[in-house]
């Protein structure tokens, strides 16, 4: 992964990183849990139950990076080895 407009790869560094918030849909949102994860604009994921989520989130948090990495865009490091 790369770090914010600097093109340097941080080592050690994977979708578990990223901060990633896990809260209940209602039923009108269609049940079950919607996971985001902050630093990634507009990467989401969603599941049946929390576990289901989180591992669909990281799913996307790769495709979230693989496609910024397509479009020459910088992936912004995960704020937990930044601070």
């Amino acid at each position: 992964m790369t770090g914010a407009g600097n093109g340097t790869t941080l080592p050690g560094m994977s979708a578990q990183d990223y901060e990633i918030h896990i809260r209940p849909l209602s039923a009108e949102e269609g049940g079950g849990y919607l996971a985001t994860v902050p630093e990634l604009p507009g990467c989401m994921s969603d599941g049946a139950t929390p576990q289901e989520a989180l591992d669909n989130v990281f799913d996307a948090i790769a495709c979230w990076i693989e496609g910024a990495r397509e479009m020459g865009r910088a992936v912004p490091p995960p704020r937990r080895l930044v601070a």
